[in-house]
């Protein structure tokens, strides 16, 4: 029988120095006198929609260079957007009438009936990586849909929020109001989560792909959790203002926080740096939403009354090693720039392996199944 004797994994070198500091952040092509709202990105940052409060919802299929209006009402005062991982599956609510999706990339929407009467007062939602089962809230309470928003239900008539977030598979996940609440059965069963709470807004919270790792925004604070929410830990940021919206990466390492100022964390929340200095025309603008590709490396974010505009540094994904049966997986965080894997048997002949990577959608990463050797084989990843 054939097996893995030796097995050295190793990424491509790439420059990642001044994560923070060598930010830059440039405009897209999308209007810059609408008041964006809300925005959200496919996982390699490629799809992006983004929604003006009252005002139009635009799309892009390119990263922000170019955008389209999308066929619906621009006078709906426009809550929140949510994307599939892919990028194909979008919807958005309002706070006034139903909610639409789009299962072609906004390309064409569809108003979904919600099993409920009257069909208004919407202000978030969330989807899984599948784009199939979604989280909203409506006039403070929790709704599910398991068919993309075909219909509807709720059985958690005790729970109000303001918030909500997903793990990327949909077991588990948070509805945040003036309590937190968890659910790690897709949303059959709720807890209570404690958190320091030290007053004002509670609405702002975002997940990895696992839901281990939260970040909330409550008042003028922001916490943290690696537990999927049984404890918190309060982040310094120096900060003085509500938290509007917070993005994080599908491992939950790269963080960036939004009020009127962007802040940044490289370490889950264990510190956190200003993403835009103080030097910058940009670093106090009205700022109002942000999201993130899901390896961290493309930031987008939207000024209230401006622009959109991205981050992006170079991605230096790692690869990772997992036993199945008398095979190995090797997988890493889907990135926004294209990697192959390549393998060689002495480090200096490269070859690429043929077969194309499988997006896992229960952690958001790119998967390849390896067959044993009767030789040493060693592993990386290089951009084409």
């Amino acid at each position: 029988m054939k097996n893995f004797r030796i097995l050295l994994v190793m990424a491509a070198v790439l420059t990642a120095v001044g994560f923070v500091s060598a930010q830059t952040w440039t405009q897209t092509g999308a209007p810059t006198n609408l008041p964006w709202s809300a925005i959200a990105s496919s996982a390699d940052g490629t799809t992006l929609v983004a929604a003006a409060s009252p005002g139009p919802i635009y799309t892009s299929t390119n990263g922000g260079l170019t955008w389209t209006e999308a066929d619906l009402p621009s006078t709906n005062v426009w809550t929140a957007v949510a994307s599939s991982a892919d990028g194909t599956k979008l919807v958005a609510d309002a706070d006034w009438g139903p909610i639409y999706i789009s299962t072609n990339a906004g390309l064409t929407w569809n108003a979904r009936a919600t099993n409920t009467s009257p069909s208004y007062g919407w202000s978030a939602i969330a989807s899984s990586a599948d784009g199939a089962r979604l989280i909203a809230v409506m006039l403070s309470r929790v709704y599910f849909s398991t068919n993309s928003g075909m219909s509807w239900y709720t059985n958690i008539p005790d729970i109000e929020a303001l918030g909500v977030a997903s793990s990327a598979d949909w077991t588990k996940l948070v509805a945040m109001g003036c309590r937190l609440h968890l659910s790690t059965n897709s949303g059959a069963t709720w807890t209570y989560s404690i958190m320091p709470y030290y007053g004002g807004g509670c609405d702002s919270i975002a997940s990895s792909a696992d839901g281990n790792k939260l970040v909330a925004g409550v008042g003028e604070y922001l916490f943290t959790s690696k537990d999927s929410g049984e404890s918190w830990t309060a982040s310094n940021t120096n900060y003085g203002g509500n938290w509007r919206s917070i993005a994080s990466s599908a491992d939950g390492n790269i963080l960036v926080a939004m009020g009127c100022r962007l802040h940044l964390s490289t370490n889950s929340g264990t510190t956190w740096d200003l993403a835009i200095p103080l030097s910058s025309p940009l670093f106090c603008k009205d700022w109002n939403c942000v999201a993130s590709s899901a390896d961290g490396s493309k930031l987008i974010a939207a000024i209230h009354g401006g622009g959109i505009y991205t981050w992006k540094t170079t991605p230096s994904p790692q690869l990772n090693l997992t036993p199945s049966g008398g095979n190995l997986t090797t997988s890493w965080i889907i990135p926004s720039t294209n990697f192959v894997l390549q393998q060689s048997a002495d480090l200096s002949s490269w070859t690429d392996v043929t077969n194309p990577p499988a997006l896992n959608l229960t952690n958001l990463q790119d998967e390849i199944f390896l067959s044993p050797t009767n030789g040493s084989s060693f592993y990386r990843l290089k951009t084409p």
